[in-house]
Formats: C-alpha cells, sequence, structure tokens
C-alpha cells in the first residue's frame, strides 16, 4: 500500500477518499500541525547553550544528545541501538522533525524549566 500524508484542511476529501479505499488492516494517524521552524531554531539554541554550560553524569553532551535526554525525560519514545564500533548507543526512532506544535511547546518549556531548577539562565536567542 502506498503512504499518504494529506495537510488539513485543503485535502479533506483526498484524506476521506484514502481512508474509504484503504484495505483491511490500514492504520490512520491524525497529527496536530508540525512544528515550526522558529521552534525548532528556539531548540537548537537552547541545547546548544545546555550542551555549554552543563556536565551531565560528569559527561560533556553535545545538543543532539541532550536532545534525546529531554526527549526521552518527556516520555518521548526513543529506541536505541549500539553504535557500529561498539563505542556506546545512538538514539534512533523519535525525531523532534515529527513534532506538532503543540509538542515542540511542550520540549521548549520542559528546557526552560530544567535550566531553571539547574542554575542555568537560557537567553531565546544565542
Amino acid at each position: 500500500m502506498t503512504r499518504y500524508v494529506f495537510t488539513l484542511p485543503h485535502d479533506r476529501a483526498k484524506v476521506l477518499a484514502a481512508i474509504q479505499s484503504a484495505p483491511k488492516g490500514a492504520r490512520v494517524e491524525i497529527k496536530g500541525a508540525r512544528r515550526s521552524n522558529d521552534q525548532n531554531s528556539l531548540m537548537w539554541s537552547l541545547l546548544t547553550q545546555v550542551s555549554v554550560a552543563r556536565l551531565h553524569h560528569g559527561q560533556k553532551y553535545t545538543p543532539d544528545q541532550w536532545k534525546c535526554i529531554f526527549m526521552s525525560a518527556m516520555g518521548q519514545e526513543m529506541q536505541f541501538a549500539p553504535a557500529l564500533d561498539g563505542k556506546g548507543f545512538l538514539a534512533i526512532g523519535h525525531k523532534s522533525s515529527d513534532l506538532s506544535k503543540e509538542e515542540m511547546t511542550d520540549l521548549i518549556e520542559f528546557i526552560f524549566a530544567w535550566a531553571a531548577e539547574n542554575t542555568i539562565e537560557l537567553r531565546e536567542a544565542a
């Protein structure tokens, strides 16, 4: 079966037609609007600031690693696989690009709250 992605409200008729013609067992997922580019920029700015300001359990982490740490702490489903060289693990699966605007807002607020609890002053623009 082909995979379809529709954006409402413009594709509403196409969505209904796709659902009506879908085979038995097909899955339908309705998600909120995708996160904005401004939200994405802010998230990476905050993650970079946290990365510069803080060690985690005595270890320095990259902004991308901090993103995985925060997303996991918020309950986002994460999967990990061993690195090819056998040195550590890689986060795979859930990506921030798949977050809705609401989920991204929650993640950004979580980062701000965690930083405040850990005496890290974050700026909205780095």
